[in-house]
């Protein structure tokens, strides 16, 4: 039996009770659209959209036929990321990390633990117990990075992963996993700058609320780029700020500094063009990693000055 060019699996005469050729992938499924490269017919769970008419899925593998790569056509998220099976995967790495410290800390004395003191966010001070200087102007810039995944208290740390896992996942969906995770670092980082620079030199702060917060700016800049409903993302912002700002042993600057940040890289990133993409949010990311490192510069002259 004779069969059509290119597709050696599907009959020539393969027709749908309305008299149209079955799609090659599924011949039950009668279909009037061919593909535009080896005019297979295809139905419309197999058409890839091309720059003039559509593709088969077997074509796009191949190549685009456009001159780009082969996976040019793949579908992209919002910012451009790659659509990932599973868009909560970063979300639970991290939710794991802190969970790990957190776990680390209570075994070794909870609020009494050696891990605070090594791990906190302090800018200088003194350690009786090591009878030297300590803190972030004395070399521990890790410090800057650590704090972010520690937690002391119960309350505090169920509070920020409940935050996790309600903004994570949307925001890891529409950015795609490494746009995703360099957001959360730089809006952490972001929180750590500020309260290193307006903070006590002294003043111990900890937690993942600066990278939370980060998180939450995003989401409305996200929100705002879809042209969603604002106003329950712009009630919980004020609600957290006036919480910022009303109770007491809280680090606000660590607060404003992840949501500024947070907001300002998603907004280089949801509105890049396209054709541009990647450059813009090589460069978003680059200069809020520039202007985090400079705070840290300058405050660190300013202690050891």
């Amino acid at each position: 039996m004779d069969q059509v060019p290119g597709s050696p699996h599907t009959p020539q005469d393969a027709q749908g009770n309305d008299g149209l050729p079955g799609c090659y992938r599924h011949p039950d499924r009668p279909t009037g659209i061919r593909c535009t490269r080896c005019e297979q017919p295809i139905c419309p769970e197999c058409m890839v959209s091309a720059s003039v008419g559509f593709q088969c899925q077997a074509c796009v593998r191949g190549g685009s036929g456009t001159g780009h790569a082969p996976h040019a056509t793949t579908p992209r998220t919002l910012a451009g990321g790659t659509i990932a099976a599973d868009p909560r995967l970063v979300t639970k790495i991290l939710l794991g990390l802190n969970a790990a410290v957190f776990l680390a800390v209570w075994a070794t004395g909870g609020g009494a633990s050696p891990l605070i003191g090594h791990l906190d966010l302090v800018g200088l001070a003194a350690d009786p117990s090591r009878f030297q200087p300590v803190g972030v102007a004395e070399g521990e810039w890790y410090r800057l990075l650590t704090a972010m995944f520690l937690h002391q208290q119960i309350a505090h740390f169920a509070f920020n992963m409940l935050s996790l896992w309600w903004l994570g996942p949307p925001l890891e969906a529409a950015l795609g996993r490494v746009r995703y995770i360099a957001l959360y670092l730089l809006a952490g980082l972001g929180g750590s700058a500020l309260s290193y620079l307006l903070a006590a030199q002294n003043q111990p702060s900890l937690g993942a609320s600066g990278a939370i917060f980060g998180l939450l700016g995003a989401t409305a800049v996200l929100l705002r780029r879809m042209n969603y409903d604002m106003k329950p993302v712009l009630i919980l912002l004020g609600l957290n700020l006036a919480f910022t700002f009303l109770w007491p042993n809280i680090s606000w600057q660590a607060h404003v500094g992840g949501l500024v940040v947070g907001a300002a890289v998603a907004f280089g990133m949801v509105h890049a063009p396209r054709d541009r993409r990647t450059l813009v949010h090589v460069a978003t990311c680059a200069v809020a990693g520039l202007a985090i490192v400079a705070v840290v510069w300058v405050r660190t002259l300013q202690l050891l000055g």
